[in-house]
């Protein structure tokens, strides 16, 4: 992010929509909402990611001079609208959800209080930021989940599709629970543990896999699992990888990580087996790394099938979200700030409900109960509202209204989710390391009840509106459907 320009990173109808507003000196601030309508991979909640990168491209939004002349060489924007981006800075304020925090449907995520022209070029970049890496983030946290106490590997970036899909997609693997990436770039950057074996063309590379085994042994006694499927997995790579553990034993090499990788055939068969023959060999602290198109479904049968495997490396399907390949979040305007400094709530309508938009200057309370610490709802209010613990509180579904819970005061807590990020165009907040954020996250999803993180039907943690968001929104619901 740091090296390129992003700033033409944006749809062509953002900068026609800038200049109409331009030319008729139309730029009044504004709220913008980013959110989501449904959790992807059938998952009963989602985890933010991607802020950091969302701050670094606001950060360095500038028009350079390239950036000019080829708007100009497009013969549709004027020069005085070309002067004007020539000189273009972000001077808008953002607030969001914190990277690794569990999110739901329908709330805003991000937040941008900003002038007109400002905030509808950031909109495009901002989406495509955010939606790539809390798809990502999901995906992972659910095979994590799946994987329960054996760690997750992220193996992805040669399936990935392009660099920055690898890179940033291991990065919010990481923030979601994976142990470490393969992705050496994502290592350096974000200073998170890299991890891999080696390939089949390792072992075909030498006159026979024992060869093979005992020069990458002899290599590397410390982080020695070998690749044991090349040729016949219980007759040939299981033996081969015991004589080589013998071997060390017997110079006097303790290895502090040894084991072997099943990446082929039937997983739960061959790890029991090999389980079975590594134990009789005396190295029952030998771990069992599997890999293969592995996505949380199959490591949830695989443990179920009893398959003794102690890591798994997962690639294609998690950096991929290859049955949910989009997050579809979307930016939408709340409120127009009129002559009085006051925000106007703005609504959009649609032939469907869930499209229609929550409308005002908004914030989100995150309601736990107060004996588990689990989380009971999240409550979307307007930002001047503020819930008092000690008094009772109502919740109803903003939808089918007559599902009501009323929570006795004392028995819940309150967090307020949204913090500041920029202020006036100055960026007030300092994103955490990715180690950091993954402790967190492992905080966040601990406040999770289990019936929403199971992988199959999970229960849908309630998002509810305020009373008076929602007499609000119901106004402008009846305004907007009149007719002469």
């Amino acid at each position: 992010m740091n090296t390129r320009n992003l700033t033409l990173l944006t749809d062509f109808y953002e900068l026609t929509m800038m200049q109409g507003y331009f030319e008729r000196q139309q730029n009044e601030t504004v709220i913008f909402d980013v959110f989501f309508r449904n959790n992807p991979c059938n998952s009963g909640y989602s985890i933010a990611a991607g802020l950091e990168q969302v701050i670094d491209y606001v950060k360095n939004l500038n028009f350079s001079y390239d950036d000019v002349d080829y708007l100009r060489s497009l013969h549709l924007f004027s020069e005085d609208f070309l002067q004007y981006l020539s000189g273009y800075h972000f001077t808008g304020s953002i607030y969001a959800i914190p990277e690794g925090s569990v999110i739901f449907p329908k709330e805003p995520i991000l937040k941008v209080v900003a002038p007109i022209m400002e905030a509808q070029l950031v909109e495009t970049a901002i989406l495509n930021i955010l939606n790539h890496q809390c798809l990502i983030a999901t995906k992972a946290s659910r095979i994590v989940y799946a994987a329960g106490d054996s760690g997750v590997m992220e193996f992805g970036l040669r399936r990935a599709q392009g660099p920055d899909a690898g890179l940033y997609g291991a990065r919010a693997a990481m923030i979601a629970g994976c142990v470490g990436t393969s992705c050496v770039l994502t290592g350096q950057m974000f200073d998170v543990p890299v991890m891999g074996t080696h390939a089949h063309s390792w072992i075909m590379s030498f006159p026979d896999e024992y060869t093979a085994f005992k020069t990458y042994a002899d290599l590397y006694p410390d982080a020695c699992t070998l690749l044991v499927d090349t040729y016949d997995t219980l007759k040939s790579g299981v033996p081969n990888a015991i004589r080589v553990f013998d071997e060390m034993r017997a110079a006097g090499i303790h290895s502090k990580n040894f084991g072997i990788r099943l990446d082929s055939g039937d997983l739960a068969y061959l790890s029991k087996k090999a389980r079975k023959m590594l134990d009789e060999a005396g190295y029952p602290d030998a771990k069992i790394v599997a890999s293969n198109d592995l996505d949380e479904y199959l490591i949830h049968d695989l443990k179920i099938q009893g398959a003794k495997i102690d890591s798994w490396g997962v690639g294609t399907n998690l950096i991929t979200s290859k049955d949910s390949p989009s997050f579809g979040g979307v930016y939408k305007l709340a409120a127009i700030q009129n002559e009085a400094g006051e925000f106007v709530p703005k609504i959009k309508l649609s032939e469907n409900t869930e499209k229609i938009t929550n409308p005002g200057n908004k914030k989100i309370y995150r309601i736990y109960e107060k004996d588990t610490g689990k989380i009971k709802a999240d409550y979307i209010c307007f930002v001047d509202e503020v819930l008092d613990p000690e008094e009772d509180l109502l919740l109803f579904d903003p939808i089918e209204t007559w599902k009501k819970t009323r929570l006795k005061g004392g028995t819940y807590i309150v967090r307020d989710l949204m913090v500041p990020v920029f202020i006036n165009g100055e960026c007030v907040y300092q994103s955490p390391s990715v180690m950091e954020i993954a402790a967190y996250c492992r905080q966040e999803k601990d406040t999770l009840w289990d019936e929403t993180q199971r992988l199959f039907y999970p229960h849908n943690v309630y998002v509810d509106l305020s009373e008076k968001l929602y007499e609000v929104k119901k106004q402008l619901l009846n305004q907007m459907s009149k007719t002469d």
